[in-house]
């Protein structure tokens, strides 16, 4: 599992568990984890100074987040948690500064989601290319949402076997709640081969 490959000194999901613990306003920390995975998820833990709550992951992302969701259900229904921001562990760049951000335009708007422009994405007619596609930006995480109706519109995708692409399409299909892009980092990258973990070591080290 990548996400517990060495970084910089740590196992790739520690960096964004200390980002997220550095954000004022972000009171509960759940990893979602293989249960095969249990005992490097300790290891982990044993390192990281807050507390952090195991769930066992589903057979699919979309499934993981519900079990998340079910863990944090009671606490949603009573108000304590009021906003739920779902982040790919295999993006240890993250900054408290983007968690922040998108944590306040959540609570402000209702769901945020952070983004860079995709200035390499094109328009393909047939055989043609036609030109760059406007206003296209590649999605990143944390992503954000009101916590009561993201464990509603959860709970309808699996009523109705809908799997979105992420979090935000599953909003965008059960949900009325507007999102709000906020501008991402090219930073935040996502570690999906061996050179992403030489880059991030470069971004750990100059910063």
């Amino acid at each position: 599992n990548k996400v517990y490959l060495p970084v910089a000194g740590k196992r790739v999901v520690a960096w964004s568990l200390d980002a997220f613990a550095h954000v004022p306003g972000i009171d509960v920390l759940v990893l979602v984890i293989r249960p095969q995975d249990t005992g490097l998820a300790h290891e982990v833990l044993a390192a990281h100074p807050g507390e952090v709550e195991l769930v066992h992951g589903g057979a699919t992302r979309q499934g993981s987040e519900l079990n998340a969701l079910r863990h944090l259900a009671s606490r949603i229904e009573s108000g304590e948690i009021d906003a739920v921001l779902l982040h790919d562990a295999a993006r240890p760049l993250v900054t408290p500064q983007l968690i922040a951000d998108v944590l306040a335009d959540t609570r402000r708007y209702g769901g945020a989601v952070p983004g860079v422009a995709a200035d390499d994405i094109v328009r393909v007619d047939g055989d043609a290319v036609s030109g760059a596609l406007p206003g296209a930006i590649r999605v990143q995480t944390p992503q954000g949402f009101r916590a009561a109706p993201l464990l509603e519109a959860y709970e309808t995708a699996e009523r109705e076997g809908f799997v979105g692409t992420d979090t935000s399409s599953c909003m965008e299909r059960f949900s009325a709640l507007p999102v709000r892009w906020v501008p991402g980092s090219a930073e935040n990258l996502k570690i999906t081969y061996p050179h992403d973990l030489v880059v991030a070591e470069q971004v750990i080290g100059r910063g």
